[in-house]
């Protein structure tokens, strides 16, 4: 900011043939009311940080009651400009963040999507894989809490309360995901779950008595169809895998409702918030593992895949957990910073992503309707997003 001040002199003094800075000016004294409102009046206090705006002063500056020139007359250049720049850095250190969460999130669901696979084809026990998911992230969060990295939540059993009906629907949703991905390819998991927003509405349609606009509707035919057409032309189909991605489909839609309906007026964190549901979850989950796999399961199966792999097999084991917790703790932490929408079309694009990476990586055989389901559902799932807002 640049600013200038012209001085003008004021009028000689009476009995003075010209002003000299070498004489005193008397000040005049102040009435008794101006000096009450000087001493009651309390001076704002300046920050060095802000930018200093000076008002053209157009008032004399004088406190003799005889006319006067104008003093000091101020101005001031660019000071309006400080304020859009102020703005505008603060706009552009805003769209950095959120790009910086998106990348973390999709790099850190397609390492656990890769880990995951490969855990699963040497070790096809997806309960006690969903198990140990949820165990790391709960770990690493006691971790958090006990050495202050994180803030503890100050929760209620009316939290709880709340939150178990969610915890129940997140852990059927994880546990049918990661029993779909045993049976049948990353990709074509990815593809059928993005068919959610079909289960979304109608859901909310016929249970919720819910109503959306027409374009909404429609945005799910494309949905179904790519979704169908991905289905009947993938190549190494498995219908518990199918039925397992569907699954997962419905019970994270139940998810969200109840969090939505629960959870209402709960002030904690993003990521605190889903390393409750984590606790609670995999609480909920253990004694359903142990009861349908079992021990004696996994001390076989464990063995098989150290004699198979070697010590790499427990990395991929950590590596799946550690990654499981903190694509997801990501994720729950851009919905503090981002729109719906904006989540939205992010998550479609993390789709892709492991849609992509799986078959580079896996060197999934996948036919050209395949692609083509995959690639109709996928856009149907943006023009989703984009019509329910």
């Amino acid at each position: 900011m640049i600013s200038s001040l012209k001085y003008t002199a004021p009028s000689p003094l009476a009995g003075s043939a010209a002003f000299s800075c070498r004489k005193r000016v008397p000040v005049p004294r102040l009435p008794p009311s101006i000096q009450n409102l000087q001493q009651s009046t309390a001076l704002p206090s300046f920050s060095s940080h802000k930018p200093l705006y000076i008002i053209p002063c157009t008032q004399n500056l004088t406190l003799s009651t005889k006319p006067r020139r104008k003093v000091a007359e101020c101005h001031a250049y660019e000071a309006d400009k400080s304020q859009p720049q102020a703005a505008g850095t603060s706009e552009a250190a805003q769209k950095l963040k959120i790009g910086l969460y998106f990348a973390t999130w999709w790099a850190l669901n397609v390492v656990f999507n890769i880990y995951n696979k490969k855990v699963l084809n040497a070790f096809p026990y997806p309960w006690l894989t969903s198990t140990l998911s949820l165990a790391a992230g709960s770990l690493i969060m006691f971790i958090s809490w006990a050495t202050k990295l994180a803030h503890v939540p100050k929760v209620n059993m009316d939290f709880w309360k709340a939150l178990f009906p969610v915890a129940v629907a997140h852990t059927i949703g994880h546990v049918a995901a990661t029993v779909s991905m045993s049976k049948v390819a990353v990709s074509f998991t990815h593809i059928i779950k993005s068919g959610e927003p079909a289960f979304s509405v109608l859901v909310s349609r016929f249970l919720l008595g819910e109503s959306f606009p027409i374009p909404v509707y429609l945005s799910l035919v494309p949905i179904i169809g790519g979704c169908a057409l991905a289905a009947v032309t993938e190549l190494n189909f498995n219908m518990i895998g199918f039925m397992g991605a569907m699954i997962s489909n419905l019970a994270f839609v139940f998810r969200n409702i109840f969090s939505k309906k629960g959870m209402k007026g709960m002030s904690v964190s993003g990521m605190n918030y889903y390393a409750c549901l984590s606790i609670l979850s995999l609480l909920i989950l253990t004694p359903f593992a142990i009861l349908v796999e079992g021990p004696k399961m996994w001390a076989v199966g464990w063995q098989t895949a150290l004699s198979q792999i070697g010590p790499n097999f427990v990395w991929w084991v950590v590596a799946q957990s550690v990654f499981y917790h903190l694509y997801n703790q990501v994720s729950y932490m851009s919905l503090d910073q981002i729109s719906p929408l904006t989540f939205s079309i992010g998550n479609t694009m993390k789709r892709i992503s492991v849609i992509v990476s799986s078959i580079l990586i896996f060197h999934t055989p996948i036919h050209p309707s395949n692609a083509l389901g995959a690639a109709i559902a996928i856009l149907g799932t943006f023009f989703y997003s984009q019509a329910k807002q």
